[in-house]
């Protein structure tokens, strides 16, 4: 199989509607990685970023930086896959106190999703634009999947936030949202999912302000990201280095001066994030909401609102 054959895989969403779809399709991009680009180029800054190169069918295009610390290879993708669809079954009943892989699932998340992400910057150049939209739109769903999995009730779609005048309901407002996580018909977490915050943590932050005074209520707000890596040119034409796309004073002064958000978790974590003073209590990695935090979001969380939920259907999402 070649990095067009896949490209162009991965460019149809319609191949990602269960995930074991996604892990089918990683074992394939993984084998061919292992075997089938023409070379690898490690950062000059950052030496567990890789980069693959592609041969001619791929354009010779250069992929987005890999962090080879948590993708891994052909030889162990079976073993993890399995494991990691064993920990989301036992991740399903909360009240059994799971023992799992937490790194496991971390990695298993990371390496899907980059599978996805590499394979389409196989495409031509021309079609970027419709790659980074696939891209996105593709992590959001595992991630819903991965919810729907451990039987938590998760869509994207809209909700219509009824807004009151002197304690009554003058009007409802569209309101459109990554993840809409409910209990029992209640709605109970508003989630953000995103490949990195370039560009998208100001409105996370100003999406739940504005729910609040909307709604003068304190609904958890969550966001996910992939990572905050991307590539940048250095004084050598054919090496290449990583740059973080992290805002940390951006993050940081919504989170003291506005209103901090309840969860912020990663895939590829930054390192400053594990050692700011500020940041490492707001942000960890994304094995913590799947084994700590998305159980007690349920039972703390109360039922202040009435809203109506608009699910999108992802078979009438178009490629």
């Amino acid at each position: 199989m070649t990095i067009k054959d896949i490209a162009e895989r991965a460019a149809d969403k319609m191949n990602f509607v269960k995930i074991e779809y996604y892990i089918e399709f990683a074992e394939r991009y993984l084998d061919f990685k292992d075997n089938g680009v023409q070379a690898t180029i490690i950062s000059q800054n950052e030496i567990n970023y890789f980069f693959y190169q592609y041969k001619e069918d791929g354009f010779y295009n250069v992929t987005r930086p890999i962090n080879t610390s948590l993708i891994y290879d052909t030889t162990t993708a079976q073993d993890r896959h399995k494991t990691f669809c064993e920990t989301l079954q036992r991740l399903r009943d909360p009240s059994c106190n799971p023992i799992g892989d937490r790194e496991n699932l971390l990695r298993v998340i990371y390496t899907l999703q980059q599978s996805i992400g590499a394979a389409l910057d196989g495409l031509p150049s021309g079609q970027s634009n419709k790659a980074r939209k696939v891209n996105g739109d593709l992590f959001e769903r595992l991630i819903q999947l991965i919810f729907q999995r451990l039987n938590i009730d998760c869509v994207s779609g809209t909700i219509q936030v009824p807004v009151k005048i002197a304690g009554d309901v003058a009007f409802r407002m569209n309101d459109q949202h990554d993840l809409l996580i409910k209990k029992d018909g209640d709605l109970k977490v508003i989630g953000s999912v995103k490949t990195s915050s370039k560009d998208r943590i100001d409105k996370i932050f100003m999406d739940k302000f504005l729910y609040s005074k909307l709604t003068e209520t304190s609904l958890p707000h969550i966001a996910i990201f992939l990572n905050d890596v991307q590539r940048k040119a250095t004084s050598s034409p054919q090496k290449y280095g990583i740059s973080s796309t992290f805002l940390p004073g951006h993050f940081k002064g919504f989170t003291i001066k506005l209103n901090p958000l309840d969860g912020v978790y990663y895939c590829d974590i930054r390192p400053n994030m594990k050692t700011d003073l500020i940041l490492k209590d707001y942000i960890k990695t994304i094995d913590h909401l799947f084994f700590d935090d998305i159980w007690p979001f349920f039972e703390n969380a109360k039922d202040e609102v009435e809203v109506e939920v608009k699910a999108e259907d992802p078979a009438s999402e178009g490629n």
